[in-house]
């Protein structure tokens, strides 16, 4: 456990394990995503032989889950929330709206008409 404390996560957010978890699977998708797109070329090249293309096939589906992008989910980088984010900024509304009213976020400014 005082292993684990020793390691300093640089994730600049409120930590919880789902938090820690969408990070993990963020470094992982982006180190093997040249491998996935690699093997999805040889899978769907037609001239290549059957054989290569189904042990590609095989090396695909054998691999990690959180290689595949499917598995990110945005959270909020300040809370760690699921559900209302704004992808361009990866917060939630409530933490959007904070920011933003406190001017914590550049070009953004109450609208007002």
């Amino acid at each position: 456990m005082s292993q684990f404390r020793a390691k300093k996560l640089d994730l600049g957010c409120f930590i919880n394990i789902r938090v820690i978890r969408d990070h993990t699977k963020r470094k992982v998708f982006a180190e093997h995503e040249p491998e996935r797109q690699a093997l999805r070329y040889i899978i769907r090249n037609t001239t290549l032989p059957q054989r290569t293309r189904a042990q590609a096939q095989l090396q695909l589906s054998q691999m990690h889950c959180y290689t595949r992008g499917t598995q990110i989910k945005n959270r909020c980088i300040m809370g760690g929330k699921g559900r209302g984010v704004f992808r361009d900024f990866r917060l939630a509304r409530f933490q959007f709206r904070m920011n933003a009213l406190a001017g914590n976020l550049p070009g953004v400014k109450k609208a007002s008409w």
